[in-house]
This record gives structure tokens, sequence and C-alpha cells, in this order.
């Protein structure tokens, strides 16, 4: 029987889908989660207890356990344990992204520099430290532009600006984010830095791909049919087949395998997002001639996060049997070609249903009234009840997600805003409890 390493965070949503494709390939999956290693065994899965702070202490574990459990296959599922996927597989003489890649990937001002360095399309962008708590962040060139965090995904801590009075606000802002108890427990050097770069107006768009050996071969390129033009950049829906020109969705396959390359990444899984009409701000394009501008915000070394992988669905070219992206990774990471693979014919999507304020979740109505939406497959709240909820720029959590496939991609967007209308979720007011000082 063949192992996969699997690193992942012990509150990964992504965990039981490979679990489910695992068992039906008959593989078998050693996890390796950010979780207590005092407690034996807590989650009774033999999982490896690392350290994502720690990655030459991780690589050392994984290596140890790889003398008695051989290790066929790594896959990284989120940002943080990329790097040590990468480590170990260099270790081990596994294909995979190379380390400095994967390191590269994770930084947004490492991948910035990479991909100026390579000639690519990219905004003006300047580095600067959170540390300094009187310092308000440089001043821009001109305006709009877009402060964000270095090491952080989701479009957490992402704000934009068209001012320098909002500049100093979400400067300030970003570092109360980074100074909290969460995020300074990750122990990571690079959340001390921020950027802020350029807005890049025109349409965003998100793409899912495979890496073999330095060849890419892109599975899914994603419409965000909602504007994403501030003051912050929730995502809220992804369709696919995307509804752009082939002269768009060339040109976006194009410049993310140029970025890859550029950042060294050369096999495994790649999820990027990118800006397509650059200072233009143009949101509609002509089927044949010059090829729009595209703006690779980021190409991760991992898959697609959270449960939006179940909007994607494969079938073999030959047979025509459907699988799903965990499957399709498990065979990718044991060494099977993805070639005779495609994504259904089928149009599908997600949407990520948005936190609309903050508040302390009670429950909702209408979940059945959602579920019986023609075309709608599943609608998963995966908030809990007494939940306290933060919208964004502060969490990149959602309330849920609604999963959709239709025939084509505008009927699987209005099943996705229909099922969504007809939720209504009760928020209430967190009441915060202030202790005298004389108590």
């Amino acid at each position: 029987m063949p192992h996969v390493l699997l690193l992942a965070t012990t509150t990964g949503y992504q965990t039981r889908a490979f679990d489910v494709a695992a068992d039906r390939l008959g593989v078998d999956l050693v996890f390796a989660t950010d979780r207590c290693d005092v407690l034996d065994d807590p989650w009774r899965d033999r999982a490896l207890p690392i350290r994502f702070f720690d990655e030459a202490g991780s690589v050392a574990t994984i290596l140890e356990a790889h003398r008695s459990r051989r290790i066929d296959g790594v896959l990284a599922v989120g940002d943080r344990p990329t790097v040590i996927a990468a480590q170990v597989c260099r270790e081990l003489g596994l294909p995979g992204h190379p380390p400095d890649g994967a390191s590269a990937a994770r930084n947004k001002l490492r991948t910035r520099d990479c991909l100026r360095a390579a000639g690519l399309p990219t905004p003006w962008y300047r580095a600067f430290s959170l540390d300094d708590p009187s310092a308000s962040g440089p001043g821009p060139p001109w305006f709009p532009a877009v402060v964000k965090p270095v090491a952080l995904s989701g479009s957490r801590g992402v704000m934009r600006v068209d001012d320098e009075e909002g500049l100093a606000a979400a400067v300030q802002r970003l570092r109360s984010l980074i100074h909290t108890t969460e995020l300074r427990a990750e122990r990571d050097e690079a959340h001390s830095m921020a950027i802020v770069e350029g807005f890049i107006p025109g349409r965003e768009f998100a793409v899912e791909g495979l890496m073999s050996h330095g060849t890419v071969q892109v599975l899914a390129i994603f419409d965000k049919p909602d504007p994403l033009d501030g003051p912050f950049f929730e995502e809220t829906i992804y369709v696919t087949p995307s509804t752009a020109p082939s002269l768009v969705q060339d040109a976006i396959a194009d410049a993310v395998t140029q970025a890859a390359s550029a950042l060294g990444l050369r096999h495994g899984p790649f999820h990027a997002e990118c800006r397509v009409g650059g200072a233009a701000g143009s949101s509609t394009w002509a089927e044949s001639g010059p090829r729009p501008a595209v703006y690779v915000l980021e190409v991760a070394a991992r898959p697609i996060g959270g449960l939006c992988a179940r909007a994607l669905r494969f079938h073999d070219r030959d047979s025509g049997d459907l699988i799903s992206l965990e499957e399709l990774l498990l065979r990718h990471a044991l060494g099977e070609s993805p070639r005779r693979w495609a994504r259904e014919r089928a149009a599908a999507g997600v949407m990520m249903i948005p936190i609309p304020r903050r508040g302390v979740f009670r429950g909702l109505i209408g979940l059945e009234d959602a579920h019986r939406v023609p075309g709608v497959d599943e609608v998963r709240v995966t908030a809990k009840p007494d939940q306290v909820l933060v919208p964004l720029p502060e969490s990149a959590s959602y309330l849920g997600f609604i999963f959709a496939h239709g025939q084509r991609p505008i009927d699987v967007e209005r099943a996705l805003r229909a099922a969504h209308a007809r939720l209504e979720f009760r928020i209430e007011p967190e009441v915060r409890v202030v202790q005298s000082a004389h108590a």
C-alpha cells in the first residue's frame, strides 16, 4: 500500500475529503499537523505532531517517522506547511516544489520581487515594517493603493486606501491585527512586514493548476463575478468554466505559467489569483485583438483552500469516471500524470458565505428552502452556534459554503445567489464585560 504524507492544520476543512479519497484509492494517508505533542494521539489518526514555526524540527520528526512508515508522496494543505513539505520532498528525493520556491510563494513581498525581476506586469509597491508603532507606512506615489500583510492569506488584512488619512488608519488597523495573540503564536517573522502597492482596476480570476516537473496544466479558471474593489476584498463566488473570451483565458494561463516559473515552483499543485484589465480598468474584452494586461497577484504552492475544492470534479478522458480534486492530487503525488483527467463538462461554482457583521452566531432559518433551489448541490454552514463572528479584514473565515452545478456558468451563479438570498442568519451583538479596576 502506498503512503502519502499530508501536512495540514488541525482545523483544516479538507482533511476529511483527503481521507475519503485515500480510502477510495487504497492509499495510507499519513497526517502531520500542528497539534499538541503532549497528548497521545488525541484524534486517533496516528498523526505526526509538528510545529509549523519550527521547520527544521518538523522535517526531522517526519524523516524519523519515515524510517518505520515509508513516505511515497507529499502534499500540503494551506500556506504555512508548504515549505516543510518542500524540504521533506528534497530530503527524500521525491518530486515537489523546491523549498525556496515554496518560501517565495508564501511571502507577498518576495513574490512581487520575483515577478518584477522576470519582467511580468507588476504594480508599484513598497515594503514597510509593522514593528514601529510610530510609523504610518510609506506614502505611495499615488492613490488608490492597497495595504496588505506579506504572510496572510484569504484577503485577511488587505485594505484599499484612497488618501493619506486612509493609509495611516489602515496601517494602524493592520498593526493591531498582526499583534493579536493568535498571530503572535505563529512566531512568523514575516508578520512584521507589510507592503503598500498600486490598486489594479479590472476583473479578478482564480486559477487552479498542477505542475509536473516544470510543465503546467491548468485545471480550472474561475470567474469571480462580484467586483473586488475594496475597501476590503472578501471573496464570495467562484464559477467555472470562465466566461471570458479564449483570448483572455489564454493570457491568464500564460501569465500564471510564467509567474509560477519565476517563483521557482516545479512540481505539485498551485492556486493563483490574478487581475485582468490593468490601468485601463476594462471589464470587457473582444474575442480578438491585443491581449489584455494580466497582473498575477499570487501563486500559492498548494491547492485551493477550505471546502472550495468541492466545486471541482474531473473526468477520465477515456472512461468518463469522475473523481475529486483530492483524489487527483493523491494520484499526482504518487507519480500519475494528470493529463488523462479534465474538469467535468458541467459548470460548477461555490459561494463562500460572507460574514455581514461582527457578533455572536445564534443560528439561521431558510436552510431547507436554500437546498431546494434548482442546481444547488449542498449548503454547508461551518459557523458554530454561539461562535463570535469576525468579518474581514480581521478574520478570513466564512459562515459556510454553497455549492451548485448547471449547464451554464450563469445558471450556477444564479443558483448560488438564490440560495444565499433564502438564508437568514441570526447574529446578535457581542456583549463585552468590562471589569472595574476596584472590583
